[in-house]
């Protein structure tokens, strides 16, 4: 009897008996490659329960290109082979990360070690994690952080001691601009006067020194298949393209007039954004590809967005081509956000950039204007405004307002999993991303207010940053309130670090 002749007869006896399909019925009725891709479009939850139906669905299921699949969509920075990833599988990998996420999500004030590095740090500004955005492949490795400081030095932090583990030597200028590249643990600083240098936190020199002609103004470094790459924008409008870790010059491309202020790179980088929050320019995308590999014939692919006097732009995090972006208008600068899907099509043979125009809205008058922003999947905007944080669709629809702070909200920090949101009272919350529902929600975590070892006012924004097992926020303040140079002021650094999953939660305080 032959496939189709049996799959006829189990369809008839279902008929007869109202009984569905066996095990071994549903094996012959879908073969191993239709029944994994019929997988691959399951989440996790429903790949567990499938891989519980029979031992020929459980074989299917525990494919590792279904688990290292479902990696990938939810954390970008899983992009690293199987040597990497050692004995653990990736199924193993995906549920570890997960828990630790579920142990973060439920955290409250208590369950976490506090740790203050305190000393002549100088004022800390930027900072970026450089353990793999603190996502561990053996869950062993500890979370660590550079920061720059205005005492023209690099620090690379411990998160979990709040220690300093290496320092870089004091620059001739003041550091302006930081990245990192945490898959190739390295970090990269631009200077006052231009001068790119790429660190690996660990040796006392640079290992590699690129300078620019004109002041920087926006530094961002990615990972393609072809390798890091490092991109730099200067006050005359140059793009710099730049090999990592030699610095040497791929290319470089005038963009605009005025001095480029954002560089934005989209989670496939494939595209990346640029702008100057300026009247007279106008945002442009650059096709990544035509950017490392220029023509001499033809200058590299871009297109701009017609609105002017942009001031911040995400990109979807699962939807790669999709960019929101926020704008000015008016004299009263009222604020708008505005979303475009991008393609390439090649009319006549010749490849051109399309930016296809999906929807746009003026936020209500009377809303203070936002300065920060971020973007969810499923078409949300999430934007701080005063001391309240908004979600609205991209068609501009108010989905929640979250008043958990009694002052301006002075600085947000968004990924796919967490948004933080510190005040001018120093005072931090935590929220994450649900997406149970019609609509995504932010649920409201936990609320961390600074420690204080003396009342004095912040005379810096605080800023923080977190990954699955800490959350780390920067405090600068005043110690001679009279005086509020940078040379009289200096900061707290705050570790606070969620226990590993194996360990019960306390809380110390320093």
């Amino acid at each position: 009897m032959n496939l189709i002749q049996q799959n006829q007869r189990s369809l008839e006896r279902r008929e007869e008996t109202g009984c569905g399909l066996g095990p071994q019925e549903m094996e012959n009725q879908l073969p191993e490659v239709p029944l994994f891709k019929v997988f691959s479009f399951l989440d996790a939850g429903s790949l567990l329960q499938v891989g519980q139906v029979s031992k020929y669905w459980n074989k299917v299921a525990e494919d590792e290109r279904l688990w290292r699949n479902l990696c990938l969509k939810r954390w970008d920075f899983c992009n690293f082979s199987c040597q990497q990833l050692g004995t653990q599988t990736w199924k193993q990998y995906f549920l570890d990360q997960t828990k630790c996420e579920h142990r973060m999500a439920l955290a409250q004030r208590e369950d976490f070690h506090y740790k203050e590095a305190t000393g002549n740090l100088g004022i800390l500004e930027h900072m970026a994690y450089l353990s793999g955005s603190g996502h561990p492949v053996t869950g062993q490795e500890k979370s660590v952080i550079c920061t720059v400081s205005s005492k023209r030095m690099l620090y690379a932090w411990d998160v979990q001691e709040g220690t300093v583990i290496w320092s870089s030597p004091v620059q001739p200028y003041s550091l302006k601009l930081l990245a990192t590249l945490p898959q190739v643990h390295l970090a990269f600083t631009v200077d006052l006067k231009g001068t790119v240098k790429v660190w690996t936190c660990q040796d006392e020199d640079a290992l590699a020194t690129f300078t620019v002609s004109k002041a920087c103004f926006s530094l961002e470094a990615f990972l393609t298949k072809d390798g890091p790459f490092l991109m730099v924008g200067n006050s005359e409008g140059d793009i710099y393209t730049l090999t990592v870790p030699e610095l040497r010059t791929v290319s470089k491309v005038n963009a605009f007039k005025y001095c480029v202020e954002l560089l934005h790179c989209s989670p496939d980088k494939k595209w990346i954004f640029a702008c100057g929050i300026h009247q007279h320019i106008l945002p442009k995308i650059f096709w990544v590809e035509s950017l490392l590999r220029p023509s001499e014939d033809e200058s590299p692919l871009s297109v701009a967005l017609p609105f002017p006097w942009c001031c911040g732009a995400g990109w979807a995090p699962r939807r790669a081509n999709r960019i929101t972006v926020m704008y000015r208008r008016g004299s009263f600068r009222k604020t708008g956000f505005t979303t475009f899907d991008l393609t390439i099509e090649r009319p006549g043979g010749r490849a051109v950039i399309q930016a296809h125009q999906i929807t746009h809205f003026l936020l209500p008058v009377g809303m203070e204007s936002p300065i920060w922003m971020g973007v969810s999947d499923r078409n949300v905007i999430v934007f701080a405004s005063g001391p309240s944080l908004f979600l609205f669709t991209i068609s501009g629809s108010q989905l929640q307002r979250c008043d958990n702070h009694q002052m301006s909200i002075c600085y947000l920090w968004v990924d796919r999993l967490h948004v933080l949101t510190t005040s001018m009272d120093n005072s931090m919350h935590m929220y994450m991303w649900e997406e149970e529902g019609r609509c995504p929600c932010l649920k409201s975590c936990c609320h961390l207010e600074q420690v204080r070892s003396d009342f004095l006012p912040s005379c810096f924004l605080s800023r923080a940053i977190c990954d699955n097992k800490s959350i780390v926020c920067v405090v600068s303040r005043s110690r001679e309130s009279s005086i509020l140079e940078r040379e009289a002021c200096s900061s707290a650094f705050h570790g606070l670090c969620c226990p590993e999953c194996t360990v019960e939660p306390t809380w110390t305080s320093s």
